[in-house]
Formats: structure tokens, C-alpha cells, sequence
């Protein structure tokens, strides 16, 4: 497998940045300064192709180059899990996710996760996220409930990929916000970046984002809160939450992006109802529709009786 690469140069607003900060804000995956001073020392960062320390000030220009090293290895176990499998065959496999069920292991939190389930339930995944990512080609939150794909095998999990890169993946979520969306439907197209004063969230923001693109139309009204379907044309980390929050109208149940008052759920009020696709080898469309969770269609008719 080989070594995963980062690339960046640096614009004139991040110059005399401490190089061990740059990287930690810029980096997608998750990863403490410590890690990446680490890294630093242990010669996996260069600058403008040389050798580079952790109290390094970029300056506007700079070339900086990371090559994150292989994992070390972990072995992940398969595990018995109650799973809801919506649809399956030699190359595919679609899961009705529940809520609180993590996706796939990360150091330090190896076990009870999806992957975990898929190997115990497939026997065979496709290799090309490595050890800790067998089969998966996009995720969901842990809290969001709904439809996930995963890949058997190599060339399955090329073209889900693929298909996900060009934005052809039917993906429809269904989400409950807070406040009453006065206009019928809308997209949100505003950029997503890591939130420079909380590295592990994300929020709109045009500095070191990506663009992101969500379309909603509102489903049902209930005076104080929303019912939408959201279609995703980019797949951002936290896309949803963050948008929806950008527009003053967070997710219902949303810890990290909501409110703290009105309505409790445990988790966000957020589900993946609609996974559409190309089959990787007969090339034909595949929809697939999963029931709104026990809990969101409860607060929903909590919220019809008021």
C-alpha cells in the first residue's frame, strides 16, 4: 500500500505560521499536533524538498509535502452485530445504518463498528482503504442513521468511488431542522473548511475548504421546526450540519452544530433515505429507500399532535 501524500503551497494569509499548525489545520483526516510534530521529526515533511522542524514559519510560496507513513498494524476482528442489509450480491452490499453505530475502526476504537459487522457478514472486502477501511467508499456519521454501500471487491470499489467523485450517486437525506423555512426549496452552495478555532469541526468558511453543495425542499412544517429532504451534490465531512447551521436552521438533536433547547434526541435528527447507483458490473440503476428511524418518526407525530 502505498504512503498517503499531502501537498500544499502556501498562500500570502498563512505565511509565518508555525509549519507543525499549518499542517494540523489543513490536514481532512483527523490528526493532533503532537502526531504531526511527529511526523515532522521523524522526516515524513519537506519544504520546497528539503528537511524542515517543527518551529519552521512557512512563508508565502512554500511547497510543503507530507508522506503520512503506514499505520501500524491493527487487526480488526470481525464481530457478530445485528446488521440490516437492504440489498447484496458478489460486488455490493447496502446497509440500513442504525444511530450510534461508527462506521469504520480508528486507533484506539477498534470494535463495534460497521466494518466490524461487514466482515463478519461478508468474509470478503475490497483492500483499497487499507486495514482500517475495508469496503467502505463514503460514511455517515455516527449518530445519522440510513443507507451506506460498501464495495466486495477492488473494481467494485473503484466504480462506487468514481461515481461518487463525479456526483452521481443519488444520495436523499431527510432531516428535522429547528425554525420555519419560509421558502419551499433552496441549495447551499458555500465552501467547507475545518473551523480554525476548533480543529475538529468544520464550518463554511472560503480559507484551506472545499465546495460544498447541498439542495433541500421542505417536506413539512410544524410552526418552530422543518421536515426537509436534503440532496447532496458534494459529500463534505458534517456537510449537512454545517450548512444547515450556516442558514440558521440547525438539525434537531445536533450536539456539536444545534441548540440546546426544545426538542431532545439522541443524536442529530438526520437520515439517509435514498441511495441511488450504477452497478459496478452490470452498469444498471439501483435505488434503494430505508424507513425513517423509530425515533425521528416518534418526534414527528409528537410534533403533528401539538
Amino acid at each position: 500500500m502505498q504512503a498517503e501524500t499531502h501537498e500544499w503551497i502556501v498562500d500570502a494569509g498563512s505565511a509565518k505560521a508555525r509549519i507543525d499548525k499549518y499542517i494540523t489545520e489543513n490536514l481532512d483526516e483527523e490528526a493532533s499536533r503532537s502526531q504531526v510534530q511527529l511526523w515532522i521529526a521523524d522526516g515524513h515533511v519537506s519544504v520546497n524538498d528539503g528537511p524542515v522542524k517543527s518551529n519552521y514559519k512557512v512563508s508565502s510560496g512554500d511547497r510543503i509535502l507530507l508522506k503520512v507513513p503506514e499505520p501500524s498494524r491493527v487487526e480488526i476482528i470481525p464481530e457478530d452485530l445485528p446488521l440490516e442489509v437492504a440489498y447484496e450480491d458478489a460486488d455490493v452490499i447496502v446497509v440500513n445504518k442504525p444511530r450510534g453505530m461508527v462506521v469504520h475502526p480508528a486507533p484506539g476504537h477498534s470494535s463495534g463498528t460497521l466494518v466490524n459487522a461487514l466482515m463478519y457478514h461478508c468474509k470478503d472486502l475490497s483492500g483499497i482503504n487499507g486495514e482500517l477501511r475495508p469496503g467502505i467508499v463514503h460514511r455517515i456519521d455516527k449518530d445519522t442513521t440510513g443507507l451506506i454501500m460498501a464495495a466486495k471487491n477492488d473494481k467494485a470499489h473503484a466504480s462506487l468511488a468514481a461515481q461518487l467523485k463525479e456526483h452521481s450517486v443519488n444520495r436523499r437525506y431527510l432531516a428535522l431542522v429547528h425554525g420555519n423555512i419560509s421558502h419551499d426549496q433552496g441549495t447551499i452552495d458555500a465552501p467547507i473548511g475545518r473551523d480554525p478555532h476548533d480543529r475538529k469541526l468544520y464550518t463554511v468558511t472560503d480559507r484551506n475548504s472545499k465546495r460544498a453543495v447541498t439542495h433541500f425542499t421542505v417536506v413539512e412544517r410544524f410552526g418552530d421546526y422543518s421536515l426537509l429532504e436534503l440532496k447532496l451534490e458534494t459529500g463534505r465531512t458534517h456537510q449537512i450540519r454545517v450548512h444547515m447551521k450556516y442558514i440558521g436552521y440547525p438539525l434537531v438533536g445536533d450536539p456539536v452544530y444545534g441548540k440546546s433547547k426544545g426538542i431532545k434526541l439522541n443524536g442529530q435528527a438526520l437520515h439517509a433515505a435514498v441511495l441511488g447507483f450504477v452497478h459496478p458490473s452490470s452498469g444498471e440503476y439501483m435505488e434503494f429507500l430505508a424507513p425513517m428511524p423509530d425515533d425521528m418518526e416518534e418526534l414527528l407525530s409528537i410534533l403533528r399532535g401539538r
